[in-house]
């Protein structure tokens, strides 16, 4: 079986502290989605986390970047920040209907992201996987789950998972757990440690170990590496090297 493709990129692409670093002095605010697709391969659209945006604007990212790139969606938080999850079918049918099929091939995996006080609870969270839609619009979807909190270090979530074809996020960061979920086919990672001081954000060496396991990673299926938080404006540069020693 092929190796999957491994995609890097950061979290959203409108960021002033970019601009000079990342982005290039003059560059129009518009032109800078178009600059992400041009020198790197994903990124994480936030704002759809915030509120529901319109078909025509999924369609317009998708038109401005090249093939192969593709956006990984944050889901509204009205999906996840809940005390019962089971009951997010509305939000969760809202969430998806709003246009991100326009984003076609363009789509990548769509992120769940919890909380870091919600806790893991079995029947319910299996409640809200079962109400994951597997396709929209005639676009297959990917779901990708980041949990912050250590109850859901447990095999009882794993499974779940698995069962559900989710993902289950590979976090870096300094007070949420590292959980390395079962083979669904794709992975996700979200790097969080970037610092001011590295000028690619991560130190050479820890690029070479993350790239090392995506490459692991990718005997099972397409990967996504997002450099995000930490010294985010280290962000694209840490991308930027992490793609780099891919080649």
């Amino acid at each position: 079986m092929a190796a999957g493709r491994i995609r890097v990129g950061i979290g959203g692409w409108t960021f002033e502290p970019w601009r000079g670093t990342f982005y290039p002095e003059g560059l129009r605010q518009k032109d800078e989605l178009a600059y992400v697709g041009q020198h790197l391969t994903a990124t994480e659209i936030n704002a759809t986390y915030y509120g529901k945006q319109k078909p025509a604007t999924f369609a317009n990212w998708a038109k401005a970047v090249p093939d192969g790139f593709q956006f990984a969606v944050k889901a509204s938080r009205f999906c996840t920040n809940r005390r019962v999850l089971a009951e997010a079918g509305e939000s969760i049918a809202k969430f998806v209907g709003q246009g991100i099929a326009e984003l076609g091939d363009r789509l990548g995996p769509i992120l769940w992201q919890f909380m870091p006080t919600k806790t893991f609870d079995a029947e319910d969270f299996g409640g809200f996987l079962k109400l994951l839609p597997d396709s929209i619009g005639g676009v297959p979807l990917r779901h990708a789950l980041e949990v912050r909190h250590e109850s859901f270090d447990d095999p009882a979530f794993l499974q779940l998972a698995h069962d559900a074809g989710a993902a289950v996020v590979l976090a870096d960061h300094d007070e949420y757990p590292a959980i390395k979920g079962r083979d669904v086919g794709f992975s996700y990672l979200r790097l969080m440690r970037s610092r001011g001081e590295e000028a690619t954000g991560y130190p050479p060496s820890d690029i070479e170990g993350w790239k090392k396991s995506a490459k692991g990673m990718a005997d099972k299926g397409d990967v996504f590496v997002f450099f995000i938080s930490g010294a985010k404006v280290r962000a694209p540069a840490a991308a930027q090297a992490m793609l780099v020693a891919l080649k």
